[in-house]
């Protein structure tokens, strides 16, 4: 048996490093966490020094259990979980576990610490453990603390105030803010126009334009040229003045030095795989993760990357070392600058101890480790190593020319080029950049000379409008995420996936729109919880607990500074903000029909409109909003055209009424008193025709179904989602194998039937266990007839109690 077990936190990672350690070591994973808060009121209790109420993950309790059976055969404890907050928090609950059934006794425990999955950092990490850091411990714990007393306390607000089922968050709030403001500026934007005016001219039949720059000895701006009429008149007086030529005045000659981006973070390499990549902030996460945990290659199973969660972009002296004999190798003695380049992080709470993202040996070239990756893994891999060689390269040298043309002496034009002299790292790797607009190609211009003619073949005077501020794609916003302080590596992909699952944000064409349910809530929280969306408040809360990692400051204070305040804005927006003053209904204008007002609004299954108000004597009239249909976008005219439901199409053959509308469960046609789903066509343009084929296709459904009917006795044999089975409308009975479904007579239908199970139904436990625990109050009733008074207060006591912790 092993002398020591080593605990990791995923299966793959523990493969890896078994092979690495022998036989005298068993590794077993956690697969995460072990333990979290009770999933109810009263997890975090402020009354009590903010203790936290903690109960095993049922979903790990088998992998808990097996780490429990190998330990007590085990010398040691080994804790190597990742190397972040989370990590040391998720060894803590493990041990927490331990304790408990007193399997710690006697055993060497120890925490281990390494940031690549290789041989040598693996062994380095088991000889030279330490001891579990509770300064990082307690930080996640108020992290879980905060993120719980906020969750708990304004979502049942929502609810109550919007609408069933929404969450606020402490980091996705802010993060959804941003979003909706974006929203509100291109909503509230207005373009200018401004006309831009370009010389066309050539030299050596290589054409080329230059731009006016100074226009009768005044600097020509973006505004300067606003409108057509103006635009063709300096456009007029360009050709008049320079009767067919333009003559090179001033020639600039520059040499300018571009250095290669830092290696990566987690926060850069979410960016770069959005842009240059596609891939969400989830898959990317999901891909590092699987590349830094291990992969089988020719050389055997290894971690390709370093761990994927840092902010740090410093590289270890080793990698350093590897990286600049590398590069003369491949590339030549030129690509390698004289010095080792040293990257600094512009995050303050940075773990320096990290390093940055990068492979764990930069030899592994991503074509050599191509057939053993999957088409993700590569292309994330080859991302991550060439940014890693490119930041140690040589710089890229580019040549820029610029000279001014002359347009008589009414006007002066500028033409530019640059050409690329030394490409330096370019050669390997040019970081993306984000949302570049009228951003011209690299281009080189002719040779020139001073005071040399060259023809004008054209004036080209082109309209442009200004344009609002792009909406977020993921790269942007975890970007601006980062740059406000907000969140930390390991959470800007749940704050995306939070953002779009709880339906406040959704991803078109790879940028963020907020739905109207996020525009609501945002609305809400900036009104009421101001200080709490606020972006600077939420980045102050990070660094207060960055402060608790470092062991700088204690958890409680923290948590308790937040929480007084923030409790009583609680209390006091329930009791005191109607829902009305919440959700913000939009007049439209008056129904032509009944002169009443027209209005939208949030209603409890989403957004609707309504013709009335509640203080008028008929009730008011509701239509919910179209797929696609937005409450601020919509108008009095696509209103009224909600209220065409339901519409009255026509009759069948058969002599049914036939009409469409839409329920709770989306659009349906009504065929006397039964109902057939509409899948795909609209219900405000389906025609009586389709109706009948849907209706005609659901019948033939039912046909399809029913086997036999016995009417008198209520019992049907149908064919169900699982097979065909007997019911009365009370039971289900299954149908034995050995019996043909339509062969089954009355008599063996109601045989089955009474050896079938009662249908299960909620609240049936409840009721057996509460006459369970009547008939024992009754039981000892009997016993103890002297008492009786005595057992009537405390049955009083009781009752009181529990009221009280309802409440």
């Amino acid at each position: 048996m092993a002398k020591n077990l080593l605990i990791v936190e995923s299966p793959a990672k523990g493969k890896t490093i078994k092979k690495y350690l022998g036989k005298d070591f068993d590794v077993l994973a956690s697969y995460g966490h072990v333990r979290d808060l009770v999933p109810k009121e009263g997890a975090v209790d402020p009354d009590n020094h903010f203790s936290m109420k903690y109960q095993p993950v049922e979903r790990n309790k088998k992998h808990v259990d097996a780490i429990k059976k190998l330990l007590k055969k085990a010398d040691s404890l080994l804790l190597a979980t990742d190397p972040d907050r989370e990590g040391e928090a998720i060894s803590w609950h493990l041990l927490e576990l331990l304790k408990e059934k007193n399997l710690l006794k006697d055993k060497k425990v120890a925490r281990v610490v390494f940031h690549e999955v290789t041989k040598k950092s693996v062994n380095e990490a088991v000889q030279n453990p330490k001891e579990l850091d509770m300064n990082q411990v307690n930080a996640q714990q108020a992290r879980r603390a905060l993120d719980y007393l906020v969750g708990f306390n304004l979502s049942p607000l929502l609810w109550k105030k919007i609408k069933y089922g929404l969450s606020a968050g402490r980091v996705q709030s802010p993060a959804l803010r941003l979003i909706v403001e974006r929203e509100e500026e291109i909503q509230a934007f207005e373009p200018q126009e401004y006309w831009t005016i370009q010389a066309a001219t050539e030299k050596q039949q290589k054409s080329f334009l230059a731009n006016l720059t100074l226009l009768d000895n005044e600097k020509v701006k973006k505004f300067t040229v606003n409108n057509e009429q103006q635009a063709l008149a300096i456009k007029d007086a360009l050709l008049k003045a320079a009767n067919g030529e333009l003559h090179v005045g001033e020639i600039t000659r520059k040499q300018r030095k571009r250095n290669p981006a830092p290696p990566f973070t987690t926060s850069t390499l979410q960016q770069e795989a959005v842009r240059k990549l596609g891939f969400s902030a989830q898959r990317t996460m999901r891909t590092a993760q699987s590349l830094y945990e291990g992969i089988a290659i020719a050389e055997g199973e290894v971690g390709l990357i370093t761990y994927m969660r840092t902010d740090s972009v410093n590289l270890s002296q080793d990698a350093l070392n590897e990286i600049r004999e590398y590069i003369p190798q491949r590339f030549g003695q030129d690509m390698l600058p004289e010095k080792t380049r040293y990257y600094k992080t512009k995050s303050k709470n940075a773990q320096e101890a990290h390093e940055a993202i990068r492979p764990t040996s930069i030899k592994r070239h991503p074509e050599e480790v191509k057939a053993y990756l999957s088409p993700d893994q590569y292309k994330l891999y080859s991302l991550i190593w060439k940014r890693t060689l490119a930041c140690q390269m040589i710089h890229a040298t580019i040549d820029t020319v610029s000279a001014n043309l002359l347009c008589g002496s009414k006007a002066v034009f500028r033409a530019s080029g640059s050409t690329i002299k030394h490409p330096g790292f370019i050669s390997v790797y040019q970081e993306g950049q984000d949302d570049v607009q009228d951003q011209d190609d690299e281009n080189m211009l002719p040779a020139l000379k001073e005071g040399e003619t060259l023809p004008l073949k054209d004036i080209i005077s082109e309209q442009h409008f200004t344009e609002p501020p792009p909406r977020y794609n993921e790269a942007t916003l975890v970007k601006t995420l980062e740059e406000y302080g907000i969140g930390r590596p390991s959470t800007y992909a749940s704050i995306i996936s939070t953002l779009q699952d709880r339906e406040y944000a959704t991803l078109e064409q790879r940028r963020f729109y907020p739905t109207d349910i996020g525009k609501i809530v945002t609305g809400f929280l900036s009104k009421f919880f101001t200080r709490y969306v606020d972006y600077d408040f939420t980045a102050k809360l990070e660094d207060e607990l960055d402060a608790i990692a470092r062991g700088e400051t204690q958890m409680e204070p923290v948590l308790d500074d937040f929480w007084h305040p923030f409790h009583q804005l609680v209390e006091d927006v329930e009791e005191n903000v109607s829902r009305d003053e919440v959700l913000q209904s939009r007049e439209l204008g008056i129904d032509p029909k009944s002169g009443k007002p027209v209005s939208v609004r949030m209603g409890r299954y989403g957004p609707y409109v309504q013709i009335g108000t509640r203080d008028d004597e008929e009730k008011p009239r509701f239509a919910g909003l179209r797929p696609g249909q937005k409450m601020d976008e919509i108008t009095l005219q696509d209103a009224l055209v909600l209220f065409q439901l339901p519409r009255e199409l026509g009759e069948s053959p058969e002599g049914e009424k036939i009409s469409v509308n839409i329920g709770r469960f989306g659009p349906y046609v009504k065929y006397n008193s039964k109902y057939a789903s509409i899948k795909e066509d609209d219900p405000y343009t389906i025609t009586l025709e389709r109706a009948l084929e849907i209706v005609a296709e659901k019948k033939q459904i039912e046909a399809n179904r029913i086997i036999q009917v016995f009417e008198e006795e209520g019992i049907q044999v149908l064919n169900g989602r699982y097979g065909p089975y007997i019911t009365d409308g009370k039971k289900n009975a299954k149908i034995p194998k050995d019996k043909e479904p339509k062969e089954l007579t009355l008599e063996e239908c109601q045989q089955l039937i009474a050896a079938a199970p009662e249908k299960k139904t909620r609240g049936k436990k409840k009721t057996a266990g509460k006459k369970k625990a009547t008939t024992k109050k009754k039981a000892a009733g009997k016993k103890k007839t002297k008492s009786k008074k005595k057992s009537t207060s405390k049955k009083k006591t009781a009752t009181k109690k529990k009221t009280t912790s309802k409440k």
